[in-house]
Order: structure tokens, then sequence, then C-alpha cells
């Protein structure tokens, strides 16, 4: 039998299309990853800063606190904050790793996102294990986290702040009312696969990862579109 020419050129075809690929995005990756610093809009320590103000000043009192934390950040950062904190189409639930909460987007982009997270009746879970630096600033109430091997849990509260460092995994809690502003820096879109991951084959709430997508996607592009990715 005459070999199939037509498979063979398909096959070469599409292993040359991935290594074009390869080529063109490895150096872009490579050059963003050694520029987080400098491509972020947000600073660590003006975000944690920003928080023990809240807290300070409202104690707890979330929806105080939140709107203290919008309203400086979007007179900081007009162009890439949400600043529409109160309005509840804005807001939405979120299940990831058999957690469960409402947040709402602050900012989205390629390498940052900045949201509120939190529920008023407590939850748990898988923290996931993502390709981003996260960093969970307490507003009010408490988070624990755990980790294999030990014998007691991390324990944060009102004014401090958990990271959970790219690639590794805790499981945590928020054992009641407990809300967060949370930020993650490094690549952001593989971590929407986590977020979508219960929706698709647990609550199959098809509503919720509608308006999921509508709004991350809005915030991202809508930010790529002004250049910050």
């Amino acid at each position: 039998m005459a070999p199939n020419n037509s498979s063979s050129c398909g096959l070469t075809k599409l292993l040359t299309i991935i290594g074009v690929l390869i080529g063109v995005f490895t150096p872009i990756v490579y050059l963003i990853e050694r520029n987080l610093e400098s491509l972020s809009v947000f600073k660590l320590d003006e975000l944690h800063d920003l928080s023990m103000r809240g807290v300070k000043e409202y104690g707890n009192d979330t929806a105080k606190i939140v709107e203290y934390i919008v309203k400086e950040l979007h007179e900081n950062h007009p162009s890439y904050v949400n600043p529409k904190w109160n309005d509840p189409d804005e807001w939405f639930f979120n299940n990831a790793g058999g957690a469960m909460g409402g947040m709402y987007i602050i900012h989205a982009s390629i390498t940052e996102y900045l949201i509120i997270f939190g529920t008023a009746i407590g939850t748990e879970g898988h923290t996931g294990r993502h390709t981003a630096d996260d960093y969970f600033h307490i507003l009010t109430g408490e988070q624990w986290a755990y980790v294999p091997g030990e014998f007691k849990p991390e324990i944060y509260g009102p004014g401090s702040m958990h990271h959970l460092n790219r690639g590794t995994v805790k499981q945590y809690k928020m054992p009641e009312s407990c809300f967060a502003l949370e930020y993650a820096r490094g690549w952001i879109p593989p971590m929407l696969f986590f977020g979508f991951a219960d929706g698709l084959s647990s609550t199959l709430d098809i509503p919720t990862l509608y308006r999921t997508v509508v709004l991350t996607g809005r915030e991202m592009i809508g930010n790529m579109l002004i250049g910050k990715i």
C-alpha cells in the first residue's frame, strides 16, 4: 500500500506551526516574567497598606472598608479600576476547589487580577495550584490554612496578608463571615480553568459561568485595549 502522503504533510505542517508558536511566544513569556514588577499597575506595599488603613478606619464594617479601598484605588489608577463595587450586577458567585463565595472584580488583565472575595456564612476548600502569586488581604473575619505535615492551622485575621506562592497549594477555610482583598500577579488566564471547573463538573450553574466569563472578559479585553497586559 502506498504511504499516505497527505497525512504525513498534515502532521508536518502541524508540528511546524507548533514550533513557530513556541519560538514566538517563548521570548515574550520570558520578557514578561523578567519584568512583572514594572508591568504591574498595583504594588504589593500599596495594597497591604490600603487594606490595613481600611480595617483600622472601619473595623467590622465590610461595606465601608470595600468602599474606602475601591475609592482610593480608583483615584490612584482611574484607567485600570472598576469602581462599581455597590452595583449588585458586578457581584457574582465563585465556586472553585469546593469553596463558594461572592466576588467583585476590581481589575483583571493578563498578568494581574484584583478582586473582593468573601462570604457571610463561611466556606472551605482547595486553594488551587496557580500560575501566579496570590496575596489574600483579610478585611473582616478570619481565614484558616493548612498544609500536610503541620498539626496547627495558619490563622489570618483582619489586616493580615496570606501569601500563597505560585505553584503551591493549601487547604483553606473561612469558618464564619470573612471578606478579603485578593490580588494575584503572574499568568492569570490559566487560573480561569480552576474558576470554571466546579461550575462545569459540579454545580452546572450556567448563568453564573456566563456572568463570570462576560465580566472577566470585559475587564481583560478593556485593559488590553489600553495597552495593559
